[in-house]
């Protein structure tokens, strides 16, 4: 939390004084994935089939702003519905890129006393992740870490993929995700704060299909995921 207003200064000064790396084309963006199940960083959100819409502008810069949301569609257990929407801005220097995220897990604002959707109180439900992600070739490295609102003890992630195979129309690509423990593996130790590995995977596409087998070490559950992207 100490630390928010000066990793986004950060962030903000090196976007304003890089040029465009390999920036996307300029203007709108909008698309949406279904999927069977929201799978995000080796843990299941929702347990749910989930509308994932998106929208972004990418300014001639390469400077680009996007929201992102995930909406189940039908009730847990408990009668909530799942519900996320992520503000994001980032940039492009060369192969690397810059992002800061919001994360909003009550967009709804359904518990009127939680401070509005825009609460960035530490109970409060948005939390602010800095970001750089690496794709060079067949190789992808991303790393994050929770710096504001309800940050999670700062809860670290860092992942690399690799594209194995294309051939036919067909992509596969591995994946290896290590995380806080705490926050993406599972929770039994409340005095751990090391690193684990908490997510592991294959992912098959195929035009706008992919399905996704992923196993999350930490916690011993495994997942298998198709989504339809339009």
């Amino acid at each position: 939390m100490k630390k928010t207003a000066k990793l986004i200064a950060l962030a903000a000064v090196l976007f304003a004084g890089f040029g465009p790396g390999n920036a996307n084309a300029e203007g709108f963006k909008i698309g949406a994935d279904v999927v069977s199940s929201y799978v995000w960083r080796g843990s299941e959100l929702g347990n749910s089939v989930a509308v994932q819409p998106a929208l972004s502008y990418t300014c001639k810069s390469g400077l680009s702003i996007g929201a992102w949301g995930s909406y189940a569609l039908t009730e847990d257990n408990d009668g909530n519905r799942y519900k996320e929407v992520d503000l994001t801005i980032s940039m492009p220097i060369g192969p690397v890129t810059l992002a800061v995220t919001d994360y909003n897990a009550d967009p709804a604002n359904d518990n009127p006393d939680d401070g509005g959707v825009f609460d960035f109180r530490e109970d409060g439900s948005n939390t602010i992740e800095v970001s750089a992600s690496y794709s060079q070739d067949n190789i992808g490295l991303m790393a994050g870490v929770f710096v504001g609102g309800n940050d999670y003890d700062n809860a670290l992630y860092c992942e690399a993929s690799y594209q194995f195979y294309n051939k036919d129309g067909y992509t596969a690509k591995a994946v290896l995700g290590v995380g806080s423990e705490d926050y993406y593996g599972d929770f039994d130790d409340e005095e751990s704060d090391k690193l684990a590995l908490v997510n592991t995977g294959i992912s098959v596409s195929k035009d706008r299909f992919t399905a996704s087998a992923i196993y999350n070490p930490d916690k011993e559950a495994s997942f298998l995921v198709f989504m339809a992207s339009f």
